[in-house]
């Protein structure tokens, strides 16, 4: 990829600080794949962040470390720059940048971005047909990479051949690349609870899902198994509905 003016590889410093700290600064960032030749480029628009057991002040129900490490959660343990790659609803493979220091589990979910580059790739892999110039957003559909699984899907990494791939580094695994690009901070982040985690930890006690405000590529929220009723007996900042 030729580095544009306002982008540079991400590095493991970049990537140091705890996922909720890192998230908003992915926003705008290119994650870059390459499998069987075929280049794909989604700039990302969308993120939740999720931290391990013993990160941070305050512990998170929600996430897939939340009891220690397991074999499935294990790249998210390991130094930051990897992608952990795991399966949801044994369906799809859904994309997380591994952030914090190495041995802190902490990872920030790729929940949607818009795919610029390699359109009829990712339309290939999403089964779908693919988009007439000038349809959706900027000649792409809006629904190519809007969600976690579809952002998965779009990206080509799969679950596990590509799980521990090294973004900031070699980048290479099971003859894929994958490679993060950092744009600018952006001034237009909106904040608010995650997408449909159950309980507390899908409230605003947790307002760890960033995103770009006014997206058209950005999910639409939706509460967790027994969230509303948790926020409801545990009053904090309003849910931001988009």
């Amino acid at each position: 990829m030729t580095s544009e003016p306002a982008l540079r590889r991400a590095t493991r410093n970049d990537l140091a600080g705890l996922p909720a700290e890192v998230a908003p600064f992915l926003l705008g960032a290119r994650l870059r794949t390459v499998l069987d030749g075929e280049e794909v480029r989604i700039r990302i628009t969308e993120v939740e962040a999720y931290h391990g057991q013993g990160t941070g002040p305050i512990a998170d129900p929600g996430s897939h470390a939340r009891m220690g490490r397991t074999a499935r959660n294990a790249t998210m343990w390991g130094e930051p720059g990897h992608l952990y790659v795991y399966l949801s609803h044994g369906i799809h493979s859904c994309v997380n940048v591994v952030c914090g220091p190495e041995g802190v589990a902490g990872g920030v979910l790729l929940r949607a971005g818009e795919v610029e580059l390699g359109v009829e790739a990712a339309a290939r892999r999403r089964r779908m047909t693919v988009p007439v110039p000038g349809e959706g957003v900027r000649g792409v559909f809006r629904d190519l990479a809007r969600g976690p699984g579809r952002f998965g899907q779009a990206s080509g990494l799969r679950h596990p051949v590509h799980d521990g791939i090294d973004a900031v580094g070699s980048g290479e695994k099971a003859g894929a690349v994958a490679e993060l690009w950092l744009d600018d901070p952006r001034d237009d982040v909106a904040r608010g609870p995650r997408v449909g985690v159950a309980g507390v930890a899908g409230t605003a006690a947790f307002p760890w899902r960033f995103w770009i405000d006014g997206d058209p590529t950005v999910s639409p929220f939706r509460w967790g198994r027994g969230a509303a009723d948790a926020a409801r007996e545990r009053p904090g900042p309003p849910a931001v509905l988009d």
